[in-house]
Formats: structure tokens, sequence, C-alpha cells
């Protein structure tokens, strides 16, 4: 059973979304995402300063199974990615909620609004088992 918390907001896509206090969005893949995906061993960030619309495509995880596209959960401008992921990306496996992928300035804090929380990701989860 894949672990949803409840304090995050999700993409239909399977990444998962975090305002923080500063205003920034931090983004990474759920645990149901890795599950399906299997062992990761390769990740492809967007570089810093670009900008993402809501939806685009901001990224690649590839794993011995398949490669996904990581998508932008809302739109906004690249102000930070995670480095560590690049040496090891397997540690998504073990905390897809701390292996967080890059970090948004967004071009609009309400859109978070129009993601999935917790238990319409978990319905939209057994929807599609």
């Amino acid at each position: 059973m894949s672990e949803i918390r409840a304090d995050l907001r999700y993409a239909a896509s399977h990444e998962w979304a975090r305002l923080e206090a500063d205003g920034t969005v931090t983004v990474g893949i759920s645990d149901h995402a890795q599950e399906a995906l299997g062992d990761v061993v390769f990740i492809e960030l967007p570089s810093v300063g670009q900008r993402l619309e809501a939806g685009q495509e901001a990224g690649v995880v590839e794993s011995v199974k398949a490669a996904s596209d990581i998508y932008a959960p809302v739109g906004g401008e690249v102000i930070e990615v995670n480095g560590a992921l690049s040496d090891s990306p397997e540690t998504v496996n073990g905390d897809p909620y701390g292996a967080w992928f890059f970090k948004l300035k967004p071009s609009d804090a309400s859109a978070l609004d129009k993601l999935l929380d917790a238990p319409s990701y978990k319905a939209a989860i057994d929807a599609d088992a």
C-alpha cells in the first residue's frame, strides 16, 4: 500500500507538491509512482532558471523497467534542483517524499488548489488499480 501524505498536493501524473513557508513549491514523485517504476537508475532534472507551465515536461525518471516523464504540477521558475539525485537516483525508492526533484517559484500559488488532495489522489490510484 502506497504512502500518501496528507500535507501534500498531488498531480494526476503522480508528482507531489509542497508549498513551503517562503512561498516556493517543492516537487517530487509519489510513493505510488516510485513503486510502479521499480528501481530508479537515472533522473534528468530541469535547469535552474527554466520556466515551466503547469503540466509541462520537466524531466525524466528512468528505472530498470521503464522511463517516465516528470511534469511540473504548477507553473513557475525552477529555483533549485536536487543535484544529489544525479549521483544517487535510487534514494527516490527509499524516501520518495524526502528525495525531492526540484523547487519552483510559482507564477500563481493558488494553482496548488487545482491539484488533488490526499483522499482524491488515493481515489484516483484506486480507480486505476
